[in-house]
C-alpha cells in the first residue's frame, strides 16, 4: 500500500518491518513527540512494525499549531491512520495523555467496524476520572515547574531558552487537550485492555488506575510498576517485554 501524505504527516515508523504480522500504534504523553518511542521501535521491530504518532507543534511538525480539544485531535489521528488500521491485527500503546486518546481512536476505530488486538493504557488515570487540573493556564515558568515536577523532559531542553519557547505552546495546548476533556462514564473500548502505572505517581492513584476496568467489556488487567510518571523510562526493559510477549503469544 503507498502511504498516503495524510498518515506520513501523523505518524512515524523508524524501523519498517513490511513482513510482520502486527502492527503497534504508540501515542505519546502531553509534550511528547514519536521519537520518544524510538527505542520501543527498535527493540519490537522483529516482532511487530511499530509507529509512533506524531503530534502537530513538534519536532518536524513544530510550525504547525497544536490541538487544544483532545476529541478533535483523536478524529484526525483516526482519519490519518485509517486505512492502515484495517490492513493487518493492530495494538495501542498510549501514556499519560497518549493513553487517553488512544482510548479514543479506539472507540472511533471499532465504531467503524475495526477490531484492536489489544490496548495498552499506561500512566494515566481511567478516562471518566477527572481532577480540577488547569496546568495549561499557568505561565511559563509555571508549566515548567510541572515538567520538572514529572521529571518527564530532559533538563537540557528546560535549560535551553530557545528550544523552551519552541515546545511550550505545544505543551500548552497538550494540556489544554486533556485537562479539558470529558468522557461519559459508560464509554468503553470492546478490545482487551492492560493499565501500566507506577506505584509512585502523582497523577494516578492505584483507585483512578482500576478505574479503567469500567472502560472496556473485554478482558482487564493492571500491571504496576515501581517509579512515578515516567516509570516508562526506568523500566523499559519490563515494558518491552511485556509488549513483546503480547506479540509472541
Amino acid at each position: 500500500m503507498t502511504t498516503s501524505t495524510e498518515e506520513s504527516l501523523w505518524s512515524r515508523c523508524f524501523h519498517p518491518a513490511p513482513t510482520a504480522r502486527a502492527r503497534l500504534f504508540c501515542f505519546p504523553h502531553a509534550g511528547g513527540s514519536a521519537s520518544f518511542y524510538f527505542p520501543v521501535s527498535a527493540q519490537l521491530s522483529s516482532v511487530a512494525e511499530v509507529f509512533a504518532i506524531q503530534y502537530p507543534g513538534r519536532q518536524d511538525r513544530h510550525k504547525e499549531p497544536g490541538v487544544g480539544n483532545l476529541s478533535t485531535l483523536a478524529d484526525q489521528v483516526y482519519d490519518a491512520l485509517r486505512p492502515r488500521l484495517k490492513e493487518q491485527p493492530s495494538t495501542f500503546f498510549g501514556h499519560s495523555m497518549g493513553a487517553t486518546l488512544a482510548f479514543e481512536v479506539a472507540r472511533r476505530f471499532e465504531a467503524d467496524g475495526g477490531e484492536l488486538s489489544h490496548f495498552f493504557a499506561s500512566g494515566r488515570r481511567a478516562p471518566s476520572r477527572v481532577r480540577d487540573e488547569s496546568v495549561h493556564r499557568r505561565s511559563d515558568d509555571g508549566i515548567v515547574q510541572e515538567l520538572k515536577l514529572l521529571a518527564g523532559t530532559d533538563t537540557a531542553v528546560l535549560g535551553d531558552e530557545e528550544i523552551l519557547r519552541m515546545v511550550l505552546p505545544a505543551i500548552r495546548t497538550d494540556y489544554q487537550a486533556v485537562e479539558t476533556y470529558r468522557c461519559p462514564p459508560d464509554a468503553t473500548v470492546r478490545a482487551p485492555l492492560t493499565v501500566l502505572t507506577g506505584d509512585r505517581d502523582p497523577k494516578t492513584s492505584m483507585d483512578e488506575a482500576e478505574a479503567w476496568r469500567g472502560h472496556t467489556t473485554g478482558e482487564f488487567d493492571l500491571k504496576v510498576f515501581p517509579g512515578g510518571h515516567f516509570f516508562l523510562s526506568s523500566e523499559a526493559p519490563a515494558v518491552i517485554g511485556l509488549l513483546r510477549d503480547h506479540f509472541t503469544s
